[in-house]
């Protein structure tokens, strides 16, 4: 009896963030992982808050149009030292997450400890050793820019179950075990956006 090809799941992985977003996209086959993009969207510093916002919304739509994921995952909030810089962030990542939801797609959050953990082996990795695992994860001919390698990497985390090696999740918002999906309709718009982008679409 022959056993059925393994379904592919393409993963869109976001790494928020006022000035620069990162985005990165893998398709996932049974256990093998292959790069499809990744690149940022960039903000203009002089903009104000709500333009600013709508940019990540746009490019992130955009990005969403361009590769149809199944999924996404997105690193959740850390606590910065600077009360309003964790505020602006928390916005940035508001954004992101409405215009996810908006195009019908499942989010789950991860935390940045989890998401090391999952990629590297241990959760204290600097940013240089998750740039350098995603690069060999993804068998990438260099290492990506720091925010896209953090996308890539929350990308894969979520591929493995958010442990590392583990199956894939249902769809749905993970958080402490729990799951939920909001279906919704896509947010139509477009952005600028600075990619790099694999052979496949």
């Amino acid at each position: 009896m022959t056993l059925p090809a393994p379904t592919t799941l393409r993963i869109l992985g976001i790494d928020p963030g006022l000035r620069i977003t990162g985005f990165g996209v893998i398709d996932v086959t049974g256990s093998k992982l292959a790069y499809v993009a990744s690149g940022c969207i960039r903000t203009d510093d002089k903009a104000g808050l709500p333009e600013r916002l709508a940019t990540i919304a746009r490019g992130i739509d955009a990005i969403v149009a361009a590769h149809a994921p199944g999924q996404a995952a997105i690193e959740e909030v850390f606590l910065n030292r600077n009360p309003w810089s964790t505020l602006l962030l928390g916005q940035a990542r508001g954004a992101a997450i409405t215009t996810l939801t908006l195009a019908g797609l499942p989010v789950a959050e991860y935390g940045t400890m989890q998401i090391k953990q999952a990629v590297v082996g241990h959760g204290r990795a600097d940013k240089t050793q998750v740039q350098h695992m995603v690069r060999r994860l993804l068998q990438l001919p260099g290492d990506p820019s720091p925010d896209a390698a953090d996308a890539l990497a929350c990308a894969i985390c979520h591929a493995h179950g958010g442990l590392g090696m583990g199956a894939l999740p249902t769809a749905g918002r993970r958080r402490g075990g729990r799951l939920m999906a909001k279906d919704l309709a896509r947010l139509p718009g477009a952005a600028t956006l600075s990619t790099s982008s694999g052979n496949k679409k």
